[in-house]
């Protein structure tokens, strides 16, 4: 089930009236039942995937609470994780390192075959596998006690807001307000329907209509010149963050309605200064999951440079591995720490232009080269082979003398495109109005942003928005791109 799709503008109300209609002991299986439900909207088949992660977990927490023995201990987080990443491994990864290992074989001159799988990836399967494991981790750790309601852990598991895509939830934060009572609020529910509507326009609206140029272009590279090639890569820049943060946003608003607080995943990512505050604002569960699960316990930067360097560049390529099974995404991660660990080495010229220079100066040019260096990255993550990432990067210098045209390059950009010249004005209206929008929200939700507004103009724009976005989803029903990881 979409959130994007009329089901859900069924299913969400329903499962509201229901939730606060139900006594609030048994509320949790209102919840589960329409989280399975929700779940199994995709493929039916697929919950005993979540449902054997459940168990597993939920009598390996209870387990670790009880054992005091550290062999015991490390044995059960030992088979957690076995457990978890083996179902994620078998079904994400196993055909993409069957590959690997056969073309290394062949190389070295022997033929070592492995049989294919080929089973299509469970939707959701990378997010709520780290949700899991998180909470296994936490009680290992002992900062979380082990929850002792199976029907609650489950709930923890399966939330149905945030299971397909995130944000990935910790046990400390979303397991304390499964277990307590909620009384419907209205600026809750208020809350929450603004952020749903806000997260629909950027799919739909503007997400869905940069996504006609990028898929036009990256499906066929070689068909284009320079500025196409780089205007795709731009607009795949914010098709991905509208498309996601979107995502996150519907999923935020839906849990609002039902009293529950889902994480912030996404804080104006493009405006960051640097690479390392990119990742403090992108996806900022799965960068926060990964700085507290892997770079910590590797030693994170308490160690030497050396040991720091490849603590940061084995975290970046796991990332890179988590989004997807191909080279492309291996060659994004690394790509990213490569450039982390380029702007911490060149802190002296960064502090020469910092000292030498107005501070707004400075300022702006962090912000412009960190937004071409996460657009440049953007290439691998989105081209279908390495071989069209080097393609895309050998001809972005090719065919410039169409942006000398003026509008006559603008009218053959759109035929190449086979798309008008007042849709590409559309596009860019939609960004503008989104730039304008994200730093009107700067200094705070976007609750607090719309109750500035006068409540005539407020509805006014909730209307209009809503007419827009039913005009331009109407259209089409694309799925979400991180539905794929």
């Amino acid at each position: 089930m979409l959130f994007n799709s009329y089901q859900y503008v069924i299913f969400l109300p329903a499962v509201l009236c229901l939730y606060f209609a139900t006594p609030f002991k048994m509320r949790w299986a209102t919840l589960l039942c329409a989280s399975y439900i929700f779940y199994m909207a995709w493929e039916p088949a697929y919950a005993v995937l979540i449902f054997a992660s459940t168990v597993v977990d939920y009598v390996v927490g209870l387990k670790l609470g009880k054992s005091e023995s550290l062999r015991t201990r490390k044995f059960l987080l030992l088979l957690s994780l076995t457990v978890n990443l083996g179902l994620l491994f078998a079904f994400k990864y196993f055909d993409f390192f069957r590959t690997v290992i056969a073309d290394l074989t062949s190389f070295a001159g022997y033929a070592v075959q492995f049989p294919e799988l080929n089973v299509l990836l469970p939707v959701g399967i990378s997010f709520y596998t780290f949700q899991t494991l998180s909470y296994t981790i936490d009680v290992y750790r002992g900062d979380k006690d082990p929850e002792r309601h199976f029907g609650v852990f489950a709930l923890y598991v399966s939330f149905f807001p945030q299971l397909v895509a995130g944000p990935i939830e910790r046990s400390y934060r979303l397991l304390p307000q499964l277990n307590t009572a909620y009384r419907f609020q209205y600026p809750d529910a208020v809350e929450g329907l603004q952020l749903i509507l806000w997260g629909l326009f950027k799919k739909m609206v503007i997400a869905d209509s940069l996504a006609v140029v990028v898929d036009k272009v990256y499906g066929a590279p070689e068909s284009y010149p320079g500025p196409v090639l780089l205007l795709a890569t731009v607009f795949f820049a914010f098709q991905i963050y509208c498309d996601f943060s979107g995502y996150s946003d519907i999923a935020i608003g839906s849990a609002r309605m039902l009293g529950i607080r889902l994480m912030t995943n996404f804080n104006r990512p493009y405006s960051a200064r640097s690479i390392q505050d990119f990742w403090q604002r992108w996806h900022i569960s799965l960068s926060t999951w990964f700085r507290d699960y892997v770079y910590i316990p590797l030693g994170g930067n308490k160690c030497s440079k050396v040991r720091w360097y490849t603590n940061l560049l084995i975290v970046f390529v796991l990332s890179g591995l988590w989004h997807g099974a191909n080279w492309t995404f291996l060659m994004w991660g690394l790509v990213h720490a490569l450039l982390y660990l380029a702007w911490q080495m060149a802190a002296p010229v960064r502090e020469t232009v910092r000292d030498r220079g107005p501070a707004a100066f400075y300022d702006i040019l962090s912000l412009m080269v960190t937004f071409l260096c996460v657009n440049l990255a953007w290439v691998f993550f989105r081209a279908d082979s390495i071989g069209d990432a080097a393609f895309i990067f050998g001809h972005l210098h090719e065919g410039w003398s169409l942006v000398a045209r003026g509008d006559a390059g603008l009218s053959e950009i759109s035929r190449l495109l086979d798309v008008s010249a007042s849709s590409l004005q559309f596009i860019g209206c939609m960004l503008g109005l989104l730039i304008v929008l994200e730093w009107l929200q700067k200094d705070g939700s976007l609750a607090e942003f719309l109750g500035k507004i006068p409540k005539p103009i407020r509805w006014g724009v909730y209307v209009a928005a809503t007419i827009i976005v039913f005009n331009e989803g109407t259209a089409r029903e694309i799925p979400f791109v991180y539905f794929q990881f």
